[in-house]
Parts: structure tokens; sequence; C-alpha cells
């Protein structure tokens, strides 16, 4: 009797264990890095690394241990990728499609529901460090947007350290050189966002060390709570100017870029011991992406940055296939198949393949352009739940992806000049009613405009450009916002 007690007992501990694990299992911590200008050939992994004289072992390992992505794709510029990355949603659809410059209003609205706001309503723990630039008011501030605490906040973009110098170069006073100074923020107890200091040119040399540290941090903090966490880490890098502490100078033959990038890799690394060091490994999906394809040049002084785009073209504010394609690692041990897939994979797809991990609906009175890739990447699924992709410039529609196909309405032109360049120096030139077609697995620089025989990819084009045309029909876009088109 006191034996099939025992047995008893012992069944009920080990089927609670199996049902804690269980519940352990659907409900993962999620720590999400978002490189910020980083290039598909700038890991090792994805062909760059040590031969570019920037050995990443941090992030190389991340791959291996992983499911590496070799057709993620973002928006052309930081803030339209984190509104998508955010809101599961095209950045049309939130008027956030252009890169927010301090004077306009560009802001993530209140009635936009996101990726922490989601977490949130499933009890976990929210936390962010870094980079937001998704607006500055009240409504956009990550404390309003389902963050629980915001820390080593970089409110808008990096740019904006290299502003004092230059405006003082320009004669202009104290009062309005404060005025545009960028300053580093986090939020208090009441989830109010103070100033902590300035972010100078001094500072910027020292501010990865900072976030990293901050989301480990948090990490150890949260680790064994009953509830698990999400961890949003925006990183500063390798967004110009370079910034790098004394401990990593003179690490790279690539000079004061390699040099970031190296201390990057150690950052990232960071964040991945303290998950380590917290015993959470197994139960932590780690989430390792970039907003936007390279700079060639730097802000200051004209410096060549180093940032690589891989074997394809393209720049940080165009859409060629550089741009949009950046590396992409996902990896949660024992439930992400470890392996590397050509699968098409958008930074929309997050919200609602975490919405299905939780078991969850999203909200039905908006369009959702992401897609569930939770099967995918569970490896339920071979293929993923993508085949297309749309991309825009000032709120047009300005580069199609189908399968192995790249498709422009309008041709990207480089700038004239020596260099001659493209993202934001770029143009877009009218054809001839027809658009540019590039098989990009066979032309993945997009040299040869195939239009004149393999028209037949118009039809898929047609499809999707008016998929997305009866959606706006439903839920129109609101009123974008744009630096050369002003209403009427």
């Amino acid at each position: 009797m006191k034996t099939a007690r025992m047995l008893s007992a012992l069944t009920l501990v080990w089927l609670s264990t199996l049902a804690l694990a269980a519940q352990s299992a659907e409900r993962p911590n999620v720590v999400l890095m978002l490189a910020d200008n980083l290039g598909f050939g700038d890991i090792g992994a994805y062909g760059g690394g040590a031969v570019l004289g920037t050995p990443t072992p941090s992030l190389d390992a991340l791959a291996a241990e992983g499911l590496m992505l070799t057709q993620f794709f973002v928006e052309p510029g930081c803030t339209p990728s984190r509104a998508g990355l955010m809101t599961g949603r095209y950045s049309v659809r939130s008027g956030l499609n252009s890169i927010i410059v301090a004077g306009t209003p560009l802001t993530l609205k209140d009635e936009e529901f996101t990726i922490a706001e989601l977490f949130k309503k499933h009890g976990y723990r929210t936390g962010m460090m870094g980079k937001w630039h998704l607006g500055q008011e009240a409504q956009s501030l990550p404390t309003n947007q389902g963050f629980d605490t915001y820390q080593v906040g970089i409110l808008e973009t990096t740019d904006g350290t290299l502003y004092p110098e230059s405006m003082r170069r320009s004669g202009l006073s104290e009062a309005a050189i404060e005025q545009a100074q960028p300053y580093i923020w986090a939020s208090n107890e009441s989830g109010e966002l103070e100033k902590v200091r300035p972010y100078d040119l001094d500072y910027r040399d020292e501010i990865e060390g900072d976030i990293a540290r901050a989301a480990s941090a948090f990490i150890e903090a949260n680790a064994n709570e009953d509830e698990p966490f999400f961890l949003y880490v925006g990183w500063s890098s390798v967004h110009y100017p370079a910034g790098v502490s004394e401990a990593f100078r003179g690490r790279s033959p690539a000079g004061r870029y390699g040099d970031m990038f190296i201390e990057h890799d150690h950052s990232v690394g960071v964040v991945l011991d303290a998950i380590d060091d917290a015993g959470i490994r197994d139960n932590t999906v780690v989430i390792y992406i970039s907003d936007n394809g390279p700079v060639s040049y730097e802000g200051k002084d004209h410096d060549f940055l180093g940032s690589s785009a891989g074997p394809f073209r393209g720049e940080v504010g165009d859409v060629l296939e550089g741009s949009l394609r950046v590396p992409g690692i996902v990896r949660w041990p024992g439930q992400v198949p470890v392996r590397k897939s050509n699968e098409m994979v958008a930074i929309h797809d997050f919200l609602p393949t975490f919405a299905a991990l939780l078991d969850d609906t999203l909200p039905a009175e908006r369009p959702i352009d992401g897609r569930n890739q939770l099967p995918f990447f569970l490896g339920e699924s071979e293929s993923s739940a993508r085949e297309d992709y749309l991309a825009f410039i000032d709120g047009e529609i300005s580069a199609v992806r189908w399968r192995h196909w790249r498709l422009y309405p309008k041709q990207i032109i480089a700038s004239s000049g020596n260099p001659s360049a493209h993202g934001v120096y770029a143009t877009r030139a009218e054809g001839t009613g027809y658009p540019a077609i590039f098989n990009i697995t066979r032309d993945p620089r997009e040299e040869m405009n195939v239009v004149g025989t393999e028209a037949w990819v118009i039809g898929a084009y047609m499809k999707i450009i008016g998929a997305y045309q009866a959606s706006i029909k439903e839920y129109p876009n609101p009123q974008g916002f744009s630096l050369t088109t002003f209403p009427k």
C-alpha cells in the first residue's frame, strides 16, 4: 500500500514535471536582436567575417546552432523596418515608410498593435535596450507600446551624434545646437522616460558595450521568474559614424569600421553568454537580424564604411536586392532544427509567427502583411509561408519580389559623380510602360533586364500588386509624409 502511494506520488511529480516542461516549451523566452545597417555579406557565415578583416565568431556560432536564412527581407530603412517588425504590416500602412528625421510628423500611433503588446498580453515581462527610431511623441515611446522597461535608449538615430559638430561649423547658436542634440534615455519605475546623458561622439564609442550590459542584466534579473520574458535589443552598430571602445581599437586591418564590427560581434556574444549563464538556453528563442542593407560611405569625412551587400547591389534607401536582403538567424535548441535555408522570410512575419506560438490571433480590423512561419521554423514544413514581397519608396510600390524574380515599376539608377552610389543618393527612372525584370538567382547584381524575353513574369507581378491594391480599398493607408512632395 505504502509502495503504491509512493508510486502514485512519483507519478504525480513526473506528470507535473512534464506539464511544466510542456508549458515552458510553449512559452519560451524570446531575445530579438536587431543590428543597424548590417549588410548581407558582413558576417562570416554569410561570406564576410575574417575575409573582410572582421572575424565574427559569436555570430558564426549562432548561425551554426540555428536556422540560417539566406533570403530574409526587410524594408529600405531604419524606421520602415522597425515599424514592420513591431506591427507585422508594411510600413506604409502605419504612415512610417520614411526614415524619421527630427522636425517631421512621423510617429508610431497608439492604435498600432505591437509585438511587445502581444507578449505583454500573455504575461511576458518585456524589456528593450538601444535604438527605437519610431517617434518621440508620448504615444510612440517604447513604454507606451508594450515594453515594461527601456534602457540605454536611442529614440532617434546615430546620425544625430554628428549634428552638433556640423552645426557649429555652420555658425549656428549653442541654443540651436542644444535643441538638435540627441540624448540617451531610460525609463523610471513609473514607465516615464528620463534623459540620462547626451548621445555625442564621445559616447558613440561606448554605447554598444552599455547596450550589451543592460541586456545581460535584464536576462539575469528575469531568467528565474515564473513568467517568461521578451527582450528586444536594438544595437547601434554598424551605423555610422563608426564607434568603438578603447578595448577594441586597432583589432581589425579594416580600420575603425572593422574594429566596430568586431566589438559588435563581441557584444552579441555577451548577450548569448548571459542566456547560457542563466541556464535558459534551451527555452529561449534567439533571433538576430538587420534592419536594412549597408551604407557604403560614412557620414563623416567620406570614409569608406566597409559594410557589404555580399553578391548583391543596393544600399539603405533603395529597393535593390542588397538593400532589402540581410542576415536572419533563428535559434531555439531542440525546437528549431539546425539548417541553412533559402526559403523567403520577411521582417513582418515575426508578429503572426509569435501569435501562433502563443496560440493567439491578431486584430482582424486591419491588414497584416506578415505570414505565420512557425511550421517552417519548427521544421514541420520544408517551405516557408512566403514567396512574394513588396517594397515601397515614398509610399509607392517600388519593387516586387516573386520567387527568384525582382521587378521594378521604375528602375533604380545610381547617382552620377565619383563615387557613384545607390541608396539615398539614387534616382528612379520611368521606363516605356513595362517593369524592369531581373532573375536574382542567375543575376544577383541585377545587371541584365530580361523584360524582353521573360515578360510572362508580369502576370504574377500584377496579381501581387492587385491583392495589395484591393486591401487598401478596404483599409486605406494613412496620409504618408514626403520630404519632396507636398499636398497642394
